[in-house]
C-alpha cells in the first residue's frame, strides 16, 4: 500500500492548485489531508468527481483546522476525534481501521503567536499519546500528519535561532514526540535515511522554499512492529500546491 500524508493549507485553495491532478499522478492507496479549511459537505463538495472514499472530520469553527481520509479501499470502519470533549472540537483526529492496522492522521495543534497555546499543546500530547497506546491494544497504528514539531536539530534549518522559541521547536513539544517513539513508534523517514537533511514546511516569508530554509514536521509513524513491513519511506518535496509537501510510506497491507 502506498500511502500519503499532505497538509493542503485548505482543501478549496489546493483543488484550485491542481490538486486533482496531482492525486492522480501520485495515485495513493490512501492519502490523508490535514488543513481542510472546510466543513464536512464543503469537502465533499471540494473533492466532488474524485474517484475515493472520502472521511471528513471538521472543526467547529468554520474554515478552519480539519482533517480528510481519501482511500481506494474502503476501511472497516472510521472514527473521528479522541473521545476527549477537550480536544474534539477542531476536527483533527480521524482514525480508518484496515485489516492489519489502524491508520490514524492528526493535525496537531500549534503552539501559537507567542507559545500562547503551548500548556494546551502539552495536554493534547499526552491526551494523544493514550489514545494511540489504546488503540495498539487492539491493533498497531499507522500514524500520519503534522504533528506541528521538529523533532531533532536534523528536522530545522536553523535550530539553535528557533529553539526554545519558536512554535514547533520548544522542548516541550520536543518532549512530546520523544513520548510517542519512547512508547514504541517508530519515525518512518528516520528509519530509511537517519542523516538525511529534508523538509516538509517552508514559510511563505524571505523565499525560504526556494533557499529550502525549512522544518520536517510532517511524519509517518508506526508501531514496532510494522517496521518489518515497511518498504519506503519518502518525501515528496518537488510537489507544490500548499507550504507543506506530501509525506509517504509504501507498506505491506
Amino acid at each position: 500500500m502506498k500511502l500519503l500524508s499532505w497538509n493542503v493549507n485548505g482543501i478549496r485553495a489546493a483543488m484550485s492548485k491542481g490538486f486533482a491532478e496531482k492525486l492522480q499522478e501520485l495515485d495513493p492507496d490512501v492519502i490523508c489531508l490535514q488543513e481542510t479549511k472546510a466543513q464536512d459537505d464543503q469537502v465533499r463538495t471540494a473533492l466532488f468527481g474524485i474517484d475515493y472514499h472520502i472521511y471528513s472530520n471538521s472543526a467547529e469553527r468554520k474554515g478552519y483546522s480539519g482533517t480528510a481520509i481519501l482511500s481506494k479501499l474502503e476501511p472497516i470502519s472510521v472514527t473521528n476525534d479522541m473521545g476527549v470533549s477537550e480536544h474534539d472540537q477542531e476536527g483533527r483526529v480521524i482514525c480508518a481501521e484496515y485489516p492489519s492496522f489502524y491508520l490514524v492522521t492528526v493535525y496537531t495543534p500549534n503552539s501559537g503567536n507567542g507559545l500562547a497555546r503551548l500548556d494546551y499543546r502539552s495536554t493534547w500530547d499526552q491526551a494523544f499519546q493514550a489514545y494511540i497506546k489504546q488503540l495498539e491494544e487492539t491493533k498497531p497504528v499507522v500514524l500520519c500528519g503534522d504533528l506541528n514539531v521538529a523533532h531533532k536539530p536534523l528536522d530545522i534549518k536553523n535550530d539553535k535561532s528557533n529553539y526554545n522559541k519558536s512554535a514547533g521547536y520548544t522542548q516541550k513539544e520536543i518532549d512530546g514526540m520523544d513520548a510517542l517513539i519512547a512508547g514504541g513508534l517508530v519515525d518512518s523517514f528516520r528509519h530509511f535515511h537517519p542523516e538525511q537533511e529534508r523538509f516538509t514546511w517552508w514559510s511563505f516569508r524571505a523565499n525560504a522554499r526556494a533557499r529550502n530554509i525549512g522544518w520536517r514536521i510532517d511524519y509517518f509513524l508506526v508501531s514496532s512492529g510494522l517496521v518489518d513491513k515497511l518498504e519506503d519511506a519518502f518525501i515528496l518535496d518537488d510537489v507544490e500546491g500548499s507550504d507543506h509537501c506530501p509525506v509517504g510510506i509504501v507498506i505491506q497491507p
